[in-house]
């Protein structure tokens, strides 16, 4: 048998109805507080980045979960002998949007400490920076949708991701010409 993390170290992934995520994580917080069960449900996660797109011809950002349809909820749940603490057992089970803890029917099992560290990293990487929403590719076609070449499609011939900039050979006078673009301003071609 695995052995059991320390109450504060036990993370669960638990399925809610998509969409409902960020529903779900306000309820579940808010009762925390009503119902003090503070000592048992410590946080409640909707991993998400922020994402830019082109929406009819206009740079747009928005919010794009890592995990749709799950949150991650750091509480203690079992015990170290492998029974459940009901109280948060209970509390999570009766909350609106809740479908069941993932993976499992009837007794579920804390994430790997190994995966939460790794889901964590993730996060903390990603907070503040806004990505594409769609990676792009050597070799992809794109549709150039701002700037001087705006309506041109292009191939890609570089991609730099840290810094969301390509470099897109277009035919320029019937010669074919590196330009430097953003992401935010070329479309699936």
């Amino acid at each position: 048998m695995p052995t059991i993390p320390a109450p504060n170290d036990q993370w669960y992934v638990v399925h809610v109805l998509s969409g409902q995520e960020l529903k779900v994580r306000d309820s579940i917080e808010r009762r925390i507080e009503a119902e003090e069960a503070s000592d048992v449900i410590f946080e409640v996660l909707v991993p998400q980045e922020r994402v830019s797109k082109i929406k009819a011809g206009e740079k747009r950002e928005a919010n794009r979960k890592f995990f749709p349809g799950y949150i991650i909820i750091n509480m203690h749940l079992l015990n170290d002998d492998n029974t459940l603490v009901d109280k948060a057992w209970y509390f999570i089970q009766e909350t609106d949007g809740v479908i069941n803890y993932a993976g499992t029917k009837d007794h579920p099992m804390p994430m790997p400490m190994h995966e939460v560290e790794g889901m964590l990293a993730q996060i903390k990487e990603r907070e503040g920076s806004v990505m594409p929403a769609v990676a792009y590719e050597i070799g992809d076609t794109v549709i150039v949708s701002d700037g001087p070449f705006q309506g041109q499609t292009g191939i890609i011939a570089e991609v730099n991701e840290e810094k969301g900039e390509l470099m897109v050979s277009v035919n320029i006078f019937g010669r074919e010409t590196l330009v430097p673009l953003e992401y935010w301003q070329v479309e699936n071609g």
